[in-house]
């Protein structure tokens, strides 16, 4: 006789994979709210940072060529928090458009070019988190964001700023030092920026706060 006990179907059963629930890629009405206010408060941070990290720039770079570049990536960072909050395509790309263009409203040395600033590294942020399928969010993955970041403008700086004129030696050290300032100034910077506003509770209702009350 052919044993069909309870046991023998409960394995059965066990043994069928449980279908997780997909994660939603599309944007909710908290998720345009809140990347359009972290993208006017990261604006404002730009403005101050316009004065601190362009005095800073100056100095570092009248110091060694390239080394002024140690300064940009305070001007990367809303892409990367935009990115590790909202976590779907396209946020590191509207919070530091937006970020730029508040900047630029409010005023600053490089007027509409900051909107070109904006666009080139919020996709340089974003691609990033692309290639990681907005699934990753980790320290590394940030830091790498704002690297990244932080080397599109150096990209774009090579037309816009005339570097492509400059010396191998010129380009090579500003290159370095910006990718490495995005790194740090924006990725980790950013990173533990995120963690601090998860630990209040301001992003509950994100997979960033609901990960940080996981962990305590």
């Amino acid at each position: 006789m052919t044993d069909a006990s309870p046991a023998s179907s409960g394995s059965s059963s066990a043994r069928t994979p449980s279908r997780q629930p997909r994660r939603s890629l599309s944007w909710r009405g908290v998720d345009i709210i809140t990347a359009a206010v972290l993208g006017v408060a990261c604006g404002l941070i730009f403005w101050i940072w316009n004065g601190v990290g362009g005095a800073g720039y100056s100095a570092f770079d009248a110091i060694t060529p390239g080394f002024g570049g140690l300064f940009n990536g305070g001007w990367v960072l809303a892409g990367v928090v935009g990115g590790l909050i909202i976590r779907k395509p396209g946020a590191a790309l509207f919070v530091e458009l937006l970020a730029a263009t508040v900047s630029a409203l409010i005023g600053n040395q490089w007027g509409v070019e900051t909107l070109y600033s904006g666009i080139v590294e919020g996709l340089g942020a974003e691609l990033i988190f692309a290639i990681f399928a907005y699934r990753r969010f980790s320290l590394w993955v940030a830091m790498l964001a704002g690297a990244v970041a932080g080397a599109a403008e150096w990209a774009l700086e090579l037309v816009t700023s005339g570097n492509f004129a400059m010396s191998f030696s010129y380009n090579a050290i500003y290159l370095v030092c910006t990718a490495l300032s995005g790194a740090v100034l924006a990725g980790i910077v950013g990173y533990y920026l995120v963690r601090g506003l998860a630990a209040t509770g301001a992003l509950d209702r994100f997979a960033a706060g609901r990960e940080r009350r996981e962990l305590v």
